[in-house]
């Protein structure tokens, strides 16, 4: 057998099957992740002081509500657009936010006199949704609240520029 004719033995019989195991098994684990955008229905954001968190924005029905500097409550609408949702989707995906407990807040905190912020994230999809209640001064894990405050930094920097666009 000459050396061109093994080296085509060898792609054939080792390199072309592995490749196509790969495909397969990739192709299956991207469709059966359990967070896929192509499946994504809404956002819900909130936040405020324990108690009262005035703040608050749901993308399913575009209402947004918050408070303006003049202490007085706003209800408005705010519409974000495709990428804008895709975009926030692949934030959670960048910065673990499937991987996020649920409630990472301080036992405690019910009233504002602390000065604290809590924040409420849902992504909602249609068989899934994953919440995130965080409070500002959570004493956890600092990568955790780094990502938290990351995330809910990203999901504001949206908010405010599609509140410009309007």
């Amino acid at each position: 057998m000459s050396d061109r004719a093994r080296k085509i033995f060898l792609y054939i019989c080792i390199i072309v099957p592995f490749l196509g195991y790969c495909i397969f098994y990739y192709s299956q684990m991207i469709k059966n992740a359990p967070f896929r955008f192509s499946d994504f229905e809404s956002i819900t954001f909130s936040y405020g002081p324990p108690d009262r968190m005035f703040t608050t924005f749901d993308s399913k029905t575009t209402n947004y509500q918050y408070v303006n500097k003049s202490d007085s409550v706003v209800k408005t609408t705010l519409k974000l657009r495709q990428d804008d949702l895709l975009y926030l989707h692949r934030k959670a995906v960048e910065y673990g936010f499937w991987n996020f407990p649920d409630d990472m807040t301080v036992p405690g905190n019910t009233d504002s006199t602390a000065n604290v912020m809590r924040f409420l994230l849902k992504f909602t999809y249609k068989e899934k949704s994953k919440q995130m209640i965080f409070d500002t001064n959570y004493p956890g894990d600092p990568k955790l609240r780094d990502a938290a405050k990351t995330m809910i930094t990203e999901v504001q920097g949206i908010l405010k520029d599609a509140e410009d666009r309007k």
